[in-house]
């Protein structure tokens, strides 16, 4: 491959990323026509288009960075991230993940706890998600499920409420004094947001699935989720592991912003790697490649 042929693919590789961001942009946009008055009431975003994506790719390649880092010293990464529904927690999450190694960087989404889970300590579940060194693990939701849609949809008691708020100062701190570096997202949307966000996915067969009882539920009670907020900041705001509200109204300056607040919180630093050759490939004269049935290969619609 000659270095002009070489520059033109990686000039290729570097649209396609810029393919795979737009698509997930597009999906963002699609609105039907009986929709249109939803168009025409979201704000423009201040950031333009050529500007997101440029600090986008910009901040990913930090995070490969802080990725490497926290392989080469064993570091144990937990990003917590809570807040209203449809207030952009999962599209951050998709872009911190897009470009990183899932053995390093998972997710963890937990459904609705089992029969057997409810009568665990309330924690115990969550425990055997925490990382190991050289881990970073995102909770998409976490156990602030008890102080939030527990507490407002009945799932729990006030004395578990209370027992939950007594526990979870301390059950951070041995997180923290094990050697985790604990970080914990609110995302905050207005109420007029959410539910145009609501309605667009009512009507948008890809969105659907996004929708849950919980979340229709949540537009009933959105004055009780307040209350639950103001008191879980107020009695979980502790030094170790503080909270950090992402203003969500307008969704590309929340990614960008979590994003850029997440590497300042950590004092990564990009790890020396040995240089890397390509080797040649070991040609044998006498070797012939066997021609395959047609019916293994998927067929070219495309």
């Amino acid at each position: 491959m000659t270095e002009e042929s070489a520059k033109s693919w990686v000039e290729a590789e570097w649209a396609d990323s810029l393919d795979e961001e737009l698509e997930m942009e597009i999906d963002d946009n699609l609105v039907a026509k009986d929709l249109q008055f939803i168009s025409d009431k979201k704000h423009k975003s201040p950031i333009d288009r050529n500007t997101y994506f440029h600090e986008l790719l910009r901040l990913q390649a930090e995070l490969v960075k802080l990725q490497d880092w926290v392989q080469h010293t064993g570091e144990k990464i937990v990003v917590v991230f809570e807040g209203r529904d449809a207030a952009g927690k999962g599209g951050v999450i998709k872009r911190i993940t897009q470009r990183l190694n899932p053995r390093v960087a998972r997710v963890v989404a937990l459904p609705a706890p089992t029969e057997r889970e409810k009568s665990q300590w309330y924690f115990q579940r969550y425990v055997p998600h925490l990382p190991a060194a050289g881990e970073i693990v995102m909770f998409d939701r976490s156990w602030y499920n008890r102080s939030g849609v527990e507490r407002v949809m009945g799932f729990a008691n006030e004395d578990q409420v209370e027992q939950f708020f007594n526990d979870v100062p301390e059950f951070e701190r041995m997180i923290v004094r094990s050697g985790v570096r604990l970080i914990k997202y609110w995302f905050s949307i207005t109420d007029e947001e959410q539910q145009l966000r609501f309605l667009m996915r009512i009507h948008d067969p890809l969105k659907q699935w996004k929708l849950s009882p919980m979340d229709l539920e949540s537009r009933i009670r959105w004055e009780d989720y307040t209350k639950a907020k103001e008191e879980t900041f107020e009695r979980t705001n502790i030094p170790e592991a503080p909270w950090f509200i992402v203003e969500g109204n307008d969704k590309k300056q929340a990614r960008l912003n979590c994003i850029s607040h997440l590497l300042s919180q950590l004092p990564y630093e990009e790890v020396p790697h040995d240089p890397v050759s390509l080797p040649e490939r070991r040609f044998n004269p006498d070797y012939e490649r066997k021609v395959l049935p047609e019916h293994l290969y998927v067929p070219e619609k495309f």
